[in-house]
């Protein structure tokens, strides 16, 4: 009883799964529906999760030429009778049928990102880009982004690279190796994990508590003076008084 549930629950599921995923090559069958069936934008688009304004455009012929469409009822993820339904009501939306082949998932890779052949060569321009723009990224994460090794990255850093002289820096994002995602990610980790400490800004204007303290000890300083030249004149006068005495003795 117990593995009927079972099964009757990973079945809910699978069917779920495969309600909420877009059929096999979208657009060909996208297509084919245009083609075959009298079903509006509205429900291609829901069917084949595209936007109506793409399913608009490929009925036009603006978009998908040359893709030959794929017939969703030969390959088991859809029913004549769904389409008829949706024919009958242009509210209706299709279900994708639940395949009988259920692929195991895959497992996560691990190492390096593949690079395709034709893009291998510009991997020092991209480790060079992002040891310059992005120095906190360990070696490990440019390994993540690019797809490469560490002694690659060591060349590239040292100068020691065969064609250090014609090497450019080239973001990895506008030759396709990583995504914008994949990048910020990276650069966000290692902000945390080693924040930059905050560098020197240029000078700044001194707070108000340093620029009054010279207005508020002026009055003390003048009056300083004030009594030092008082008393320079009455120096001078007992001086001149003396040196009369003397002279009229």
């Amino acid at each position: 009883m117990t593995t009927g549930f079972a099964s009757k629950g990973v079945g809910e599921a699978q069917r779920r799964f495969a309600m909420s995923n877009a059929p096999l090559m979208p657009k060909a069958t996208a297509v084919w529906l245009l083609d075959n069936t009298a079903l509006t934008f509205d429900q291609v688009a829901d069917f084949t999760k595209m936007h109506p304004l793409e399913v608009r455009a490929i009925a036009d012929g603006d978009a998908a030429q040359g893709i030959k469409g794929s017939d969703p009822i030969s390959n088991g993820q859809l029913t004549r009778e769904e389409i008829e339904k949706g024919e009958k009501n242009q509210d209706y939306r299709l279900r994708l049928q639940e395949s009988k082949v259920v692929l195991p998932p895959q497992p996560k890779r691990k190492g390096p990102r593949y690079t395709p052949v034709s893009r291998r060569h510009e991997r020092p321009s991209a480790i060079l880009w992002l040891l310059r723009s992005h120095p906190e990224l360990k070696d490990a994460q440019v390994m993540r982004l690019v797809g490469t090794t560490k002694s690659t990255i060591a060349s590239v850093r040292d100068r020691t690279h065969w064609n250090t002289s014609q090497l450019t820096p080239i973001d990895p994002v506008t030759l396709g190796l990583c995504s914008q995602i994949e990048l910020d990610f990276e650069v966000a980790r290692a902000a945390k994990e080693k924040p930059i400490d905050a560098a020197y800004g240029g000078a700044t204007l001194l707070p108000a508590s340093e620029t009054t303290k010279k207005d508020e000890y002026e009055p003390s300083e003048k009056s300083s003076d004030d009594l030092n030249v008082d008393a320079v004149f009455a120096k001078l006068k007992t001086l001149g008084g003396k040196k009369q005495e003397q002279e009229e003795e």
